[in-house]
This record gives structure tokens, C-alpha cells and sequence, in this order.
């Protein structure tokens, strides 16, 4: 009877249902009967967009490697791996778009150079032994559009790795983080500047820098002879900087401006405030820690339609900040201490299309009450987890509780369905580093 209904419907019907699955359900439905086996073996588009985690190599057979080979991965993550894994991948899975390299174990990676589509390559975390990195990215200064590297040990001096990425023609993406004791030489980072015409994302470490220099962001030339730098969006990790106005001239165009405070303890002066002044075209803004909202939230520009606050804040900070970005669309907020703030959102900010939020002491009135955003489309959960047992602390149960679906039910129920409410587990991006999120 079932095999009768499995193929009573098309082969393209049933890969468009499977197209919706997640990857954990596709491997379900693949184990449940040989004709869906089949089907999503022979049908690679379904495995398009999955990024494979490898770790364990002298335990995968041929088996395993024959049904990756079929499946046109889009990217891979390699967990201390070695040079004759990296060259058995190439010949494996040679149209990889992304791979990660996590905890390399020797200091060659050669090999990346036999990927003919590779497009972003991430290096992270320590390894046992400084990393030829720069020596790796020479063939591939043509096609890499997006690089990080992320607390490597480096072989060469930070100056010429510095100067290697600077050749990267390509290059739309770059992310280099630290632990302050590499800092690159302002001459250095012109010439990164200057030598990527196409850079529009940098996400930078910034712990060993206390005052910028008025010339920071203006290389003497800067590409196509425009008085800014074509950057859109940048990253600045650790920052309690001294700078001025007249420094960040040249980025005045920028459109996405995140800071996260993670091991910096910011000083009594908010430099936050006059980067907010300078850069009246942002429609991103993301602050993770530093000052409280209110030491900022006067000046945001008006221009910010997506805003990420991790911070300490008050009642009457959220209403400052509503004065400034009365417009605002898609909220992710954590502040930190009191969730009161929640029930006054609709309030505040009645546009907003996209919620990011915990639940967790948030009482049950205030969750309801969203319904009143009436523009409210998705609403996510940061924190779906609870202990079934409260005298047993460290047993969570990673699921949502009977309290948060009940909620949900409730706030669907007032909104006809309209708001979708997401409480899966974060996944991170595998091709990003964890100093961010």
C-alpha cells in the first residue's frame, strides 16, 4: 500500500515536498523506504545548500564518500584534518563554494589551490603550529571572494599576510580577528584598502588600537577616486577607540555598522556616538555590550531600519530611540537584566515586521500582547528551552515548554496565524567564527 502511494505520484512532486524538509528530516525520509532513497540520492538540487562537518576521516568508507560525491555540496567543514585530507577532499568534492578549517594540524594548506569553485574560506580557531596561510592564498587571489581568519597563529609576519590579502582582487568579503598581538601597521591596512576595489563587508579587530589617527580610513588613493571607501558594512570587534569625525569621513556611505564589546571594558566616554554622528546613511545597527542604550540612543541615525541592541537599557531609553527611529522594521533584543520592556514594543515601535527575543521572564501578558504589532510577521524565540526540573539545574531540556507552546498557540491564535514564530535551536553560520553572531 505505501509502495503504491510513493509511486503513484510524480518523481518531481515528491522532490519538490522534500525541497521544504530540513537536512536532519531529509536524512529521516531517506532511511524510511529504498524508493525515497533513491530519489533523493539521484536528485543532488535537495543537498544544494548543505555544508557537510568532517572530522572523524579514517572512519568514513567509500560508501560515504560516493553518496557526498553525488550530491553537489555547497560547502565543507574540516575539524583537525590533515594535508592528505584536504587533498582527498579536492578530489572528492572538487566543487566545494565555501570550506572551513578548524584546528589544522600542520602548517601547509597547499592543497586549497585544487579547488577550482571555491569562492569563501574560513581558517579559525588555534592550531598546533603556525599556519603558511599567505603561501595558500596566492593561487587563490583570482576567485576568493570571501576570507576569515579568525585567531591563527600566522607563519609570516602579520604585515605581509596583510599585503598577500591585498592582492586579492576579488575580494567582497574579509574578517580578521585577533588577539591584539598582531597588530597591522596603518600602511599595511592601506594598502588592503587601496588594493581590494571591491571589498564591501570588513569585519576588524580593534583591542590593540586607543586613538585612530585622522588618516585611518583615507589611504592616500582611495579606489575609483571617490572621496569614500566602497565598504557598505563593517565589524568592529572589541572597540573603545578614540576617534573623530573628521576620521570617518571617508565612511560616510557605510550602511551596516555592527560593534561587539566581548573582552574590552569600555571607558567613561561613549566613542559609539560619534561614529553614529558621522555615518547618517545607516540602516543596520548592531551593539553587542559597552555602554547602556542611553549613552548612544540621542543620536541613531533616522535612517535605521534593522537594529540589534544587546545592551543594558531603561524604560526611558527605549522611548529616546523611539523618537529617532520611529520607522524601525526588524528588532533583536537582549537586553541586559530586566525583560519589562517588552510589553511597551508595540508601543514604541509599531512597524516592526521581525522580532528576536527570550522569553524567559517575560510574563505571560506582556508575550501576548505583541499581537497588537500588527505589521509583525515573524517573531523568533531566542531561549526555547526550560528545566522540567527546577531542583535539578543543569537537567535542560532544549525543546519549547509546555508554557512557551501554550503561549504560542495564544499569540497565533490572536494574530489568525499571521505571525510565524520560529523556537528552533540557533544554528550558526559554520562559515563564520564565533567571536560574532
Amino acid at each position: 500500500m505505501t509502495l503504491v502511494m510513493e509511486r503513484s505520484l510524480p518523481e518531481e512532486v515528491w522532490v519538490q515536498v522534500f525541497d521544504f524538509l530540513s537536512t536532519e528530516d531529509k536524512h529521516s525520509v531517506r532511511c524510511s523506504c529504498r524508493y525515497f532513497k533513491e530519489l533523493m540520492d539521484k536528485y543532488s538540487c535537495l543537498w544544494r545548500d548543505l555544508c557537510v562537518v568532517l572530522s572523524r576521516f579514517s572512519s568514513y568508507n567509500r560508501r560515504f564518500w560516493s553518496t557526498l560525491s553525488r550530491r553537489n555540496l555547497s560547502g565543507a567543514v574540516l575539524r583537525s584534518g590533515k594535508q592528505k585530507n584536504l587533498k582527498h577532499l579536492a578530489v572528492t568534492l572538487p566543487c566545494l563554494r565555501s570550506i572551513a578549517i578548524e584546528n589544522w594540524s600542520e602548517e601547509s594548506l597547499d592543497h586549497l589551490g585544487q579547488f577550482p569553485n571555491l569562492r569563501c574560506l574560513t581558517i579559525k580557531y588555534p592550531s598546533n603550529c603556525p599556519l603558511e596561510v599567505s603561501r595558500a592564498l596566492v593561487p587563490l587571489s583570482r576567485q576568493i571572494t570571501h576570507l576569515n581568519i579568525c585567531n591563527v597563529k600566522l607563519k609570516c609576519p602579520v604585515t605581509e599576510f596583510i599585503l598577500s590579502v591585498s592582492k586579492m582582487k576579488s575580494l567582497t568579503s574579509f574578517l580578521f580577528h585577533h588577539d591584539g598581538t598582531q597588530r597591522v601597521p596603518i600602511k599595511a591596512f592601506h594598502a588592503l584598502l587601496i588594493g581590494l576595489p571591491k571589498l564591501r563587508h570588513l569585519s576588524w579587530e580593534m583591542i590593540s588600537y586607543k586613538t585612530l589617527p585622522e588618516d585611518y580610513f583615507s589611504p592616500a588613493v582611495i579606489p575609483s577616486d571617490s572621496l569614500e571607501l566602497p565598504l557598505s558594512s563593517l565589524e568592529l570587534l572589541n572597540y573603545d577607540t578614540v576617534v573623530s569625525e573628521e576620521a570617518l569621513v571617508c565612511l560616510s556611505g557605510l550602511t551596516s555598522l555592527s560593534v561587539y564589546h566581548l573582552y574590552s571594558v569600555p571607558g567613561p566616554r561613549c566613542h559609539l556616538r560619534t561614529w553614529l554622528t558621522a555615518l547618517p546613511n545607516l540602516t543596520t545597527l548592531n551593539i553587542h555590550g559597552g555602554h547602556p542604550l542611553g549613552a548612544y540612543a540621542d543620536c541613531v541615525p533616522h535612517t535605521v531600519t534593522s537594529l540589534t541592541l544587546c545592551v543594558d537599557m531603561t524604560a526611558g531609553d527605549l522611548e529616546t530611540l523611539s523618537s529617532r527611529v520611529s520607522n524601525l522594521q526588524h528588532l533583536h533584543l537582549e537586553p541586559w537584566g530586566s525583560m519589562g520592556h517588552i510589553r511597551r514594543l508595540p508601543e514604541l515601535f509599531p512597524q516592526l515586521r521581525t522580532l528576536k527575543m527570550r522569553h524567559h521572564n517575560v510574563p505571560d501578558s506582556d508575550f501576548l500582547d505583541l499581537y497588537h504589532l500588527q505589521s509583525l510577521e515573524r517573531l523568533e524565540v531566542l531561549d526555547p528551552y526550560y528545566w522540567p526540573d527546577r531542583n535539578l539545574v543543569d537537567h535542560i531540556t532544549y525543546q519549547p515548554s509546555p508554557r512557551l507552546l501554550s503561549l504560542i498557540g495564544g499569540l497565533q491564535g490572536l494574530t489568525n496565524h499571521r505571525v510565524h514564530v520560529i523556537t528552533a535551536k540557533n544554528t550558526r553560520d559554520p562559515m563564520t567564527c564565533n567571536c560574532i553572531e
